[in-house]
């Protein structure tokens, strides 16, 4: 139902997979990522496309199913990554029952890290969001993030409003939105800016409004561990049950 209101509302078609197996493959630029799943999501797969087609038909789309074509030499389906945006939960491996509400999964965060995408994580129920909130923290990734945010809005018509936890002094980010050639869009589509020089990240974040799509960039900070996964992204995911879109160092804006 997510994924359905996120397409309707941007306008964007709707393609479906519907697993046939446990595995698959997605095969980006700068990594392969294995995807494992919990036989749940192989239930039924006729039920499941059956109503996939109703609730799509319900919000007025048309929605592909995906029948992947190429199959590895493993024999896993080759899931093709030419997307402009992926919808998953925070986890989508067998280990998910051992995984709280405040982590994001391991091959979650491959995805989002490798993929020239960005990717929705779903909220724990379904909530319709009227406006969009970035994340800004000045680096490459909260600069995708921001294109994004401004391409949503756009798109949407929802107001858009800037976060920012101001770590370093003020006019860095500043700089970064000019430099990024992104100050008239931010002037053009922003609708307030939430500056916080006090308190606590997650203590902030409640400042946003609840029914908000929330925008954040993931690695913008130094290496690649999964231990400095975002966590900035982990504590907001963690605090809010808002939906988030999350770009990694490789994510384009494929909205125009």
């Amino acid at each position: 139902m997510q994924s359905l209101y996120f397409c309707r509302t941007l306008d964007v078609g709707l393609t479906i997979y519907i697993p046939d197996a446990v595995r698959f493959m997605m095969y980006f630029d700068h990594d392969a990522v294995q995807v494992d799943l919990d036989r749940s999501y192989l239930n039924d797969p006729e039920t499941a496309a059956e109503r996939a087609l109703s609730l799509s038909a319900e919000a007025g789309l048309k929605p592909r199913l995906l029948r992947p074509k190429n199959r590895t030499a493993s024999d896993l389906p080759d899931i093709p990554t030419h997307f402009a945006f992926m919808c998953c939960p925070r986890s989508v491996s067998d280990l998910s029952s051992k995984i709280g509400l405040g982590y994001i999964g391991p091959k979650v965060r491959r995805i989002i890290r490798s993929a020239d995408f960005p990717v929705l994580l779903t909220a724990p129920v379904f909530k319709p969001w009227k406006s969009v909130a970035v994340l800004f923290g000045g680096s490459d990734s909260a600069l995708n993030a921001l294109r994004s945010g401004i391409q949503v809005s756009k798109r949407s018509g929802y107001p858009l409003d800037l976060f920012i936890q101001l770590e370093q002094d003020q006019d860095y980010y500043e700089q970064r939105i000019r430099e990024a050639g992104l100050e008239k869009p931010v002037a053009r589509y922003c609708r307030e800016r939430y500056l916080f020089a006090d308190g606590e990240f997650a203590h902030n974040l409640y400042d946003l409004p609840h029914d908000a799509l929330v925008l954040s960039g993931a690695y913008g900070h130094g290496l690649i561990k999964n231990i400095l996964f975002g966590s900035k992204v982990e504590i907001t995911q963690a605090t809010l049950t808002n939906g988030m879109l999350v770009s990694g160092p490789h994510s384009k804006t494929h909205l125009n």
